[in-house]
């Protein structure tokens, strides 16, 4: 019997149910689960959320970067055109709910003396990049920071590797960038805090690179399958034992580098198994999809650090947590977005 191939073009396909899968494994991983739990290791590999994000984000970019150039009136459009045009509508769909949520936050906190904001510089650097993530790696909303981050890299790294195809190799450099930050004791020092950063930007430029493929719908004979299968539970296994045994005991960029083929492996499958299911369940992770930037950011700190004060099981927390958010999420996206037609934005 012929297996049948594996399409690459799925990614894209079903870009948005992948990125609604990611963002329910993310708020599943924010709730608080004993360490002595028999389920913390499959627990913990929620975290592969971000990576997801991040992977199916550097395949977006691709797609909007490419079009862009490719459709220029001219071949060699200026890239500082191009460059800012991108950058626009990346700050146009992100800057405005980041600003009202993450603006009520740090606000709500600075004059609660809640501990995150200590000054009005401090509140303003907060407001406006985070910064306290980049100064001292503190965790809230680090994952919009990091984007727009890699969102001003991304287009001189594209247009690289549209010039330059050998440079696709560089995702090599940037493992090699983890592993320095890490163990070279004045690099560790100086920039070791956000190793939460640094340990993403590998499948960032990773899923750059593999967007082409993805565009051109480009296929894998059906016995890659076992391939698939193996660079899927080999990392997965590893990753569920380092964290149910060793948990705290080795460092975090490790396992990330095992997320690696774990991410493009599993979305790969994913996509198979999305292919034929049932209409509600794909239409269902659409919407999570659709508004996962909302839902990121307003489902740690605006409804579970509430549900975790009531004593609940770790279950009927993580599904009041996605009952509660969702439709908060829902009429946040909807506000912002009439708010930016009105002001034709």
């Amino acid at each position: 019997m012929t297996m049948k191939n594996i399409e690459t073009g799925h990614l894209s396909r079903f870009r948005g149910e992948l990125m609604g899968a990611a963002m329910l494994f993310i708020m599943c991983f924010h709730v608080y689960l004993p360490r002595t739990d028999a389920f913390y290791g499959l627990y913990r590999m929620g975290n592969i959320g971000v990576d997801i994000f991040f992977f199916l984000s550097g395949i977006g970019l691709w797609y909007s970067w490419t079009k862009m150039r490719e459709g220029a009136a001219t071949p060699k459009a200026p890239f500082a055109r191009d460059y800012a045009s991108f950058q626009r509508r990346r700050l146009l769909r992100i800057y405005p709910v980041w600003l009202l949520v993450a603006g009520s936050f740090y606000t709500y906190d600075y004059f609660t003396h809640g501990g995150h904001s200590n000054t009005l510089a401090d509140l303003f650097g907060d407001i406006l990049i985070n910064w306290d993530f980049w100064l001292h790696d503190e965790p809230t909303f680090w994952y919009i920071p990091a984007t727009m981050m890699l969102y001003l890299f991304a287009p001189p790294y594209m247009e690289l590797i549209r010039k330059h195809p050998l440079y696709r190799w560089l995702p090599l450099v940037a493992v090699m960038w983890c592993v320095v930050v890490q163990w070279v004791t004045p690099v560790h020092t100086a920039v070791g805090h956000i190793e939460i950063f640094w340990s993403r930007i590998p499948i960032f430029l990773i899923g750059i690179n593999m967007a082409e493929a993805v565009r051109r719908k480009d296929t894998l004979e059906g016995s890659a399958l076992v391939l698939l299968l193996l660079l899927f539970l080999f990392p997965l296994s590893t990753s569920i034992w380092l964290e149910q045994v060793r948990h705290g005991k080795f460092p975090l960029f490790v396992e990330r580098m095992l997320y690696i083929p774990l991410t493009v492996s599993g979305l790969l499958l994913l996509t198979r198994v999305l292919d034929g299911a049932p209409q509600w369940l794909n239409r269902g992770l659409r919407f999570v999809g659709g508004i996962s930037l909302e839902v990121y950011l307003l489902h740690v700190q605006f409804v579970l650090v509430h549900l975790e004060k009531l004593g609940w099981g770790y279950w009927p927390k993580a599904l009041a947590c996605i009952a509660i958010t969702l439709p908060l999420a829902w009429m946040l996206h909807q506000a912002v977005d009439k708010l930016m037609k009105r002001l034709h934005l």
